[in-house]
């Protein structure tokens, strides 16, 4: 089965097609500027190692999606005899509050219910829900699944999810924590599985997803126990434009002494704090480290703040889960930054933790720990595409 993987965002969609029998990618691209003059299309065919570029204008996500197909069954630049090739779509959603669980068949009562959760993720829903609707209606007789970011914290319990506001906020509001990465938890988690050999209904694993965005989640048995990431992907650690957790009088005190309104404290929030904001250098942590190298001594405060946040949720997490038995580094920083691994790893001997300073200067899927480790410290890559090609495969098959 060739599964085709969507994730539409308001002015762009990525894509991959992958091979569910080989689990391989066959294609994959970008429509940028949907709806924007210098609109167009990055297409990669894997096999020949070739990227094309077309530049054509696209005034919304259904023209875009059919400049996929075009591409994909192009007879030069294509890798399928035609559409029909495609056993099903699966689409990137990032919201799917308490409605789902898990990865689901698109339905029309499924689109009413998606709709329902956009005030939980405005940015983000909306362009999920429109590259939906453009796919069904240029693929009517081709089953669309969902997967969301959030099904996979769905099993958290209630005294983790839930925030000490009056419980009527919760019941009419729905403002819990909900947690975001799902997708790339689920995947390494299960992936450390495979790797050590065991059920991962015996391990108690922490997963740091550890980029741009960063979460760590706590999974227990297989499920999501706790996540760092709340209401919305702007709780938890520093990351690289976003403040993490504070203390939220902060947001009132700027409204009332600084005269800020919510959409600027949002901003400040959201697009001028985290690493970006303390180091004033950058969001991108190559360029931190290369600036901290230097002797630029905020740079070195915000990878520090950044390394001490993720060790302290690894540490709580150990607590919440009554032991630990891997901790799963993945993304862009946590599997391609040794430094950062280093550091954050730096004095948890004490819970069995510790990494080879060797292996740790290896990329790939591969265990860093110690000789003398009783915890595994493994890297992973994530595989998000992937996870949602497994998920949308298991729902058409099942």
């Amino acid at each position: 089965m060739k599964i085709l993987v969507i994730n539409a965002g308001s002015s762009s969609l990525k894509y991959q097609l992958i091979d569910m029998d080989s689990e391989t990618v066959l294609a994959k691209g970008l429509c940028e500027r949907i709806g924007i003059d210098g609109s167009n299309l990055q297409h990669t065919n894997i096999a020949k190692d070739e990227k094309t570029k077309i530049e054509k204008p696209m005034k919304d996500h259904g023209d875009a999606i059919q400049m996929v197909i075009d591409a994909l069954v192009d007879g030069e630049i294509g890798v399928i005899s035609s559409m029909d090739e495609i056993g099903a779509v699966g689409h990137r959603v990032v919201h799917g509050a308490e409605e789902f669980a898990d990865s689901c068949v698109i339905t029309d009562a499924v689109m009413k219910a998606l709709e329902k959760c956009v005030p939980l993720a405005p940015l983000h829903n909306p362009p999920n829900l429109i590259g939906i609707e453009a796919c069904t209606k240029i693929m009517p007789k081709v089953p669309q699944i969902a997967v969301f970011d959030t099904a996979f914290h769905q099993t958290m319990p209630p005294k983790a999810f839930m925030y000490a506001l009056p419980y009527e906020y919760y019941e009419n509001d729905g403002i819990r924590k909900y947690g975001f990465h799902g997708t790339s938890h689920k995947y390494v988690s299960q992936k450390a599985a495979e790797f050590l050999g065991k059920p991962a209904s015996e391990l108690k694993i922490v997963t740091c997803h550890l980029g741009n965005g960063s979460s760590i989640s706590a999974v227990d048995g297989g499920k999501c126990v706790d996540t760092s990431m709340g209401f919305t992907p702007l709780d938890g650690v520093p990351m690289g434009t976003r403040t993490g957790s504070m203390d939220p009088a902060v947001v009132t005190y700027l409204i009332n002494q600084k005269g800020m309104d919510a959409k600027s404290v949002d901003t400040l929030m959201n697009k001028q704090s985290g690493v970006q904001g303390v180091s004033g250098v950058s969001s991108d942590f190559r360029d931190l480290s290369a600036a901290a190298d230097e002797g630029n001594e905020r740079a070195k405060l915000a990878l520090d703040m950044f390394a001490y946040q993720v060790k302290k949720y690894i540490g709580s997490y150990a607590a919440a889960m009554g032991g630990i038995d891997a901790v799963v580094f993945t993304a862009g920083v946590g599997e391609n930054d040794a430094q950062t691994r280093a550091a954050v790893t730096d004095g948890l001997d004490f819970l069995g933790i510790k990494v080879d300073a060797d292996k740790n200067n290896t990329r790939g899927t591969v265990d860093i720990s110690a000789a003398d480790a009783t915890v595994k410290t493994l890297v992973i890559p994530t595989n998000e595409e992937l996870m949602i090609a497994i998920d949308t495969k298991r729902l058409v098959e099942g």
